[in-house]
C-alpha cells in the first residue's frame, strides 16, 4: 500500500489547462454534492483539513490539485447535482468539469463517489454511463458505510450493480468506505499504487 508521507495543496483552477504542467498521473474524485468527497480525501491522506469539508452542498467550486508524495496528484472536482447556486454558476462548473474529464491527459482514474445509504440515483447512473461512452476510466466508491448496516449496504450495492448491468457487461471496480472508521482506505491506496505501477 502507498504510504502517504506528504500531501500538499498546489492550485485551484476553473480550466484544465491551468492545472500543473508536469506529467504526473492524476486521480480525480467526483460525486453528487454532499456525498462526502472532501472527508474521503482527508481520510485517504490522513489530514484533517487538506480538503475543505462542509455541511453545505456545492462547497467545492474549483478544480483542486493536491500533490501526493511529490509523485502523483489527487484532484478534488466540484460535485454535480444539487447545489445552492445560480443556474449560470452550475453550467459554468459543468463545462469545466467536462473539459477536465475529456481533455486532461494526465487523468488516469476517476473515482465516482456514491452515498451508500441511497437507492440508485438517476443522475449517478447517467454520469457513469456518460463516462463509459467517453471511455473515461473510473471506479465506484460507496461512502458513509458507517451510517447503515452490512445487510442494508449489500442490498443497495446489489441494486446499483443490477442497474449498471443494463448498460455494462462488466461493472467497474467498486470500493466501500467510511471516513469515520477509515474503512476502505487501504483498498483504494492499493488500487492507486497498482495503477501507478502499470503506467
Amino acid at each position: 500500500m502507498i504510504c502517504i508521507k506528504q500531501a500538499e495543496f498546489v492550485i485551484s483552477s476553473t480550466d484544465h489547462k491551468k492545472g500543473p504542467q508536469d506529467s504526473k498521473p492524476e486521480f480525480a474524485f467526483i460525486g453528487r454534492s454532499n456525498v462526502g468527497k472532501s472527508s474521503l480525501i482527508n481520510m485517504l491522506t490522513n489530514q484533517k483539513r487538506l480538503a475543505k469539508t462542509s455541511g453545505t452542498p456545492g462547497k467545492t467550486r474549483l478544480i483542486n490539485h493536491f500533490l501526493i508524495n511529490e509523485s502523483w496528484y489527487l484532484v478534488d472536482l466540484p460535485g454535480y447535482g444539487y447545489a445552492r447556486a445560480s443556474k449560470k454558476d452550475i453550467r459554468t462548473w459543468e463545462k469545466f468539469i467536462v473539459d477536465y474529464l475529456l481533455h486532461r491527459e494526465n487523468l488516469v482514474n476517476l473515482f465516482v463517489l456514491i452515498d451508500s445509504r441511497l437507492d440508485p440515483q438517476k443522475i449517478d447512473i447517467e454520469f457513469m454511463n456518460w463516462c463509459g461512452e467517453k471511455r473515461i476510466p473510473f471506479s465506484i466508491v460507496f461512502t458513509k458505510l458507517d451510517k447503515l448496516s452490512g445487510a442494508e449496504y449489500s442490498k443497495n450495492l446489489s441494486k446499483y450493480k443490477k442497474e449498471l448491468q443494463k448498460s455494462w457487461e462488466t461493472v467497474p471496480p467498486v470500493f466501500s468506505t467510511s471516513s469515520t472508521s477509515k474503512h476502505g482506505r487501504e483498498s483504494i491506496l492499493n488500487y492507486i499504487e497498482q495503477i501507478i505501477k502499470s503506467l
